[in-house]
């Protein structure tokens, strides 16, 4: 069983020239139009309330946010340590024109040209599964990563469905996972999943 045994913020950066210096490949991003739930799934999946901030003004944040997160299998009680990279949400902030262009091209900028990243979590509200927004971020993720990388789809907030409407989600997007972080459901499975997707060289 893989569990995450402990989380800390590492630091902020405004783009990609500020961002940590390092060599592993070893980073997981998470991002999420504003107001998905993003920070509630990280502080779920780190069991640690207070480690990603559940802001009451959506679009709020305007900085990438990095957190050590350390992995231990507990089978070989071996740990390894991770970084989870909480990206701005998008589609929301209300901020002038001008900077919103630049925090968009510092995003696209960090998204497309940042070599370690190896995992990126999109984030979709289940009950808005459709939004043209969600659409583009996909294509644009699809278009920009590399041989290297996965995308993830995370559908949050499954606990607002009933198993009917569940369920023809998941038929429509076989490929995604489904979580509640109010209710933990999911988590297990999401970590396991984030840990094989980091570690599977590892493993061969």
């Amino acid at each position: 069983m893989i569990e995450i045994v402990d989380a800390k913020f590492i630091t902020s950066a405004p783009n990609i020239e500020a961002a940590p210096e390092t060599q592993e490949q070893n980073e997981v991003v998470f991002m999420a139009r504003s107001n998905v739930g993003k920070s509630s799934l990280l502080n779920a999946l780190t069991n640690h309330k207070g480690l990603a901030k559940v802001s009451s003004t959506p679009g709020k944040t305007r900085l990438i946010n990095y957190f050590d997160v350390t992995f231990i299998d507990r089978e070989t009680t071996e740990k390894k340590i991770a970084k989870f990279v909480d990206l701005p949400g998008f589609g929301y902030a209300k901020v002038s024109k001008s900077m919103k262009h630049e925090w968009e091209k510092n995003l696209t900028d960090y998204i497309s040209k940042r070599e370690q990243i190896k995992l990126f979590v999109h984030l979709i509200d289940c009950r808005h599964s459709d939004l043209e927004i969600d659409a583009s971020v996909s294509e644009f993720l699809l278009a920009n990563i590399k041989e290297n990388q996965v995308i993830l789809q995370i559908f949050t907030k499954i606990d607002k469905l009933n198993q009917k409407e569940q369920n023809v989600l998941r038929q429509k997007f076989p490929n995604s996972m489904m979580v509640s972080s109010s209710k933990k459901k999911g988590m297990q499975k999401v970590i396991t999943t984030i840990y094989e997707i980091l570690y599977e060289e590892d493993e061969v």
